[in-house]
């Protein structure tokens, strides 16, 4: 995952939002409609103390209670005139920025579905998940407040410094001393806010991790009575985050407490001039409580800039996290061009593979692995622990991409093929099922393709994997199973994968110890039914166990990263030590990175 804080250094806020535009650029329309009508809107607030000056320099002066009443409705109807209009500012923009902020998450979603394994390898997932979440809800408040009324304030303040100085010039350059001294401040905040908001958010995602893991681990928590570690590593992360927010707060309290002393300091002056000028007789009064109301009525204008600069910087912050992930290059889906060959099943021509955070200069995990699995063949996959196993049946599906030779189905290069075509021919069952949050059927037929299937596939499957016990279950196969499928035994879960696997009679299929979670005796009903499943298809197994082993026509013994030795069960057992000392009990479990 990127370093905190790093990506703060030397960026522009605003080159990073610019990069927000390809998504505002549809709603762009309604976008500066509404911006328009928020200036007409605040510019009506400036009518007000003209109307302010005709009254006293007319009515009050004359003692004219009608033309008073007269002068107060005028300025009833400007205030309910700008409320309607800021009311409609926010119609125009609620719907359109809504569907930027849904666009923007789809698009990421999307997005992470077709990054390599090796991206969320590397990734917190508590870090995608508030890129998702809180990111995304901080840029959709600033295209529909921060955005807009940077805009219009700033407009607001450029058009009420015009009214000040046709009032009076004098009194006006007075309220306009402030801005060079304002413009250096609000400088050295943005640039001070930007590094302790990328913190801040930074910190919510790490937070996020600990929350969700907490969740999802939570039988180990209670079975190994963590509860308390796990609570004290919370409440430091909680802590450190809590100390950012008060960092931010400190920060934001200064800069309001400056954007808002200084233009008073300005008010207060031109307060005391202009009242000596009217004393004077140089300036009329309907003047002064006209120059003093558009003073007022550019307090809010002004002093907004502080929480306005601060919500733009999180959502600069925010634009940058999610392109930090938009940005990673996704999976190649692969060409429609093929190298055809007259040879069929699965072929590995002399495959290797590093994985891409390994120190320089190690041994690769696979290094020129060479083996070939005929038409219709079950091949066993036999080796130590951390022989890499695992990892060589990860690469048929490309869920890591090989880093030398090339893998063949059907003599056609995996490289050339569509990724959804390729993911179509093959598939896969790990030994760590992983179920999602709904029905045992639904879980089931994800395996069936973009087609799906239908009950008898439903059952067929059940029945391969000896997954009688979904019969007993509420709702049988509608029943929900659960986040990650916990409600489920370790054995029904993996029963289910397996059912997952083979619902769509795939063309290759690859089996990562599918059955270690089994009593003996399911296991003895899986491999009988799974057999006549293996005779339609060309299927890689890792075995750990003589029974599994059993299932293939053919094994290879993988060592060290390379194919040992190839033959059937019997042939290894006589000439390979390393196999027979494996099928002796030894080694009675395995897997690889």
């Amino acid at each position: 995952m990127p370093k905190q804080d790093a990506p703060t250094k030397d960026r522009s806020a605003v080159r990073s939002l610019l990069r927000l535009w390809p998504y505002v650029r549809p709603v762009r329309t309604r976008v500066g409609t509404a911006a328009l009508v928020a200036v007409l809107a605040s510019c009506l607030g400036l009518v007000i103390p003209f109307v302010l000056k005709g009254i006293v320099d007319g009515p009050v002066a004359g003692r004219d209670p009608g033309g008073v009443w007269f002068g107060a409705l005028v300025v009833l109807a400007l205030g309910v005139a700008e409320a309607a209009l800021f009311g409609l500012r926010r119609w125009l923009v609620a719907r359109p920025l809504a569907g930027v902020e849904a666009a923007m998450r789809a698009d990421l979603y999307r997005h992470l579905q077709r990054l390599p394994i090796a991206f969320h390898d590397r990734w917190a997932s508590g870090q995608l998940l508030s890129r998702a979440t809180t990111d995304l809800s901080l840029i959709r408040m600033f295209l529909a407040f921060p955005m807009t009324f940077l805009f219009v304030n700033g407009v607001t303040v450029l058009v009420g410094c015009g009214v000040l100085l046709v009032q009076d010039w004098s009194l006006g350059l007075v309220l306009l001393v402030p801005v060079a001294p304002l413009i250096v401040v609000c400088s050295l905040f943005e640039s001070r806010y930007s590094l302790v908001a990328r913190r801040a958010q930074d910190q919510v995602g790490d937070l996020t991790t600990v929350v969700e893991e907490s969740v999802l681990g939570i039988r180990i928590i209670k079975g190994f009575g963590r509860h308390r570690s796990q609570a004290e590593a919370f409440r430091a992360l909680a802590d450190r985050l809590r100390g950012t927010e008060l960092l931010k707060a400190r920060l934001l309290a200064g800069i309001w407490a400056v954007i808002t002393v200084v233009p008073e300091l300005a008010i207060g002056t031109a307060l005391v001039l202009g009242t000596v000028q009217v004393a004077d007789g140089v300036l009329s009064a309907g003047t002064l409580v006209a120059f003093l109301s558009t003073a007022l009525a550019l307090r809010w204008p002004v002093e907004s800039i502080g929480f306005l600069l601060a919500m733009s910087q999180e959502a600069a912050t925010s634009v940058e996290r999610y392109f930090e992930v938009m940005d990673e290059a996704a999976e190649d889906p692969g060409g429609s061009g093929s190298s055809a060959e007259r040879s069929g099943g699965l072929r590995f021509e002399n495959v290797s593979f590093r994985y891409p955070d390994a120190p320089e200069g190690s041994r690769p995990v696979l290094d020129g692995i060479g083996l070939v699995v005929r038409p219709g063949e079950t091949m066993a996959l036999v080796g130590a622990t951390g022989s890499g196993k695992t990892t060589l049946t990860a690469l048929v599906p490309r869920l890591h991409e090989a880093t030398g030779g090339r893998i063949l189905l059907d003599g056609e290069d995996i490289a050339a093929m569509p990724r959804e075509r390729l993911r179509e021919l093959v598939s896969v069952a790990f030994e760590e099922p992983t179920l999602f949050s709904a029905s045992v059927g639904e879980n089931v037929l994800m395996g069936a393709g973009p087609g799906g299937g239908g009950e008898p596939e439903l059952r067929r499957a059940l029945e391969v994997a000896q997954a009688g016990f979904v019969e007993g279950l509420p709702r049988g196969t509608a029943t929900e199973v659960g986040e990650q499928g916990l409600s489920l035994s370790g054995g029904q879960r993996q029963r289910l994968a397996l059912a997952r696997a083979v619902v769509g009679r795939p063309r290759f299929l690859v089996l990562d110890d599918p059955l270690s979670a089994l009593d003996v005796h399911t296991e003895a009903l899986v491999e009988a039914a799974l057999r006549d499943v293996l005779r339609d298809t060309t299927a890689l197994v890792v075995a750990h166990r003589p029974s599994t082993v059993m299932l293939a026509d053919r094994v290879a013994l993988l060592s060290g990263g390379r194919i040992a030795a190839v033959g059937t069960h019997q042939e290894l057992l006589r000439d390979s030590p390393e196999y027979a000392w494996l099928m002796s009990g030894t080694e009675t479990t395995g897997g690889a990175r």
